[in-house]
């Protein structure tokens, strides 16, 4: 099974924050590949330049491969793919990286329900 990180997974994952369950670092383990996107760290770059997170955009994107996962780059098939979601989410971090779970195609690992609406390859923790 190849998986692709959603952002705030990928924190929890580096951080060893107590919201990764053991089952799911468990889960992650078991994967064939895991992926975390550029798309991500673009994501994390924004945020904590505008304060609304602490995190060092350059430590995490060495921290992918440090992890044992694989960078997803964003390609334009990867952005184009967006414009074929249904519009269930507005957020254009998420859209791109589900864009790129279901082009690639991998299962994509997250938290936040709303993404169950776009059914298919979705993990929710």
């Amino acid at each position: 099974m190849r998986l692709l990180l959603d952002t705030h997974v990928f924190l929890w994952a580096v951080t060893a924050n107590r919201r990764l369950k053991s089952s799911t670092r468990e889960f992650l383990s078991r994967a064939d590949a895991v992926y975390v996107s550029a798309a991500s760290i673009w994501e994390i770059a924004i945020k904590a330049r505008l304060g609304k997170i602490e995190a060092e955009a350059a430590f995490l994107a060495d921290a992918i491969h440090s992890s044992g996962f694989l960078e997803l780059p964003v390609s334009a098939q990867h952005a184009a793919a967006v414009a074929k979601l249904p519009l269930h989410h507005s957020d254009p971090f998420d859209r791109l990286l589900l864009a790129q779970a279901f082009l690639e195609p991998l299962r994509f690992v997250t938290a936040d329900s709303v993404f169950a609406a776009y059914g298919g390859a979705i993990e929710l923790l």
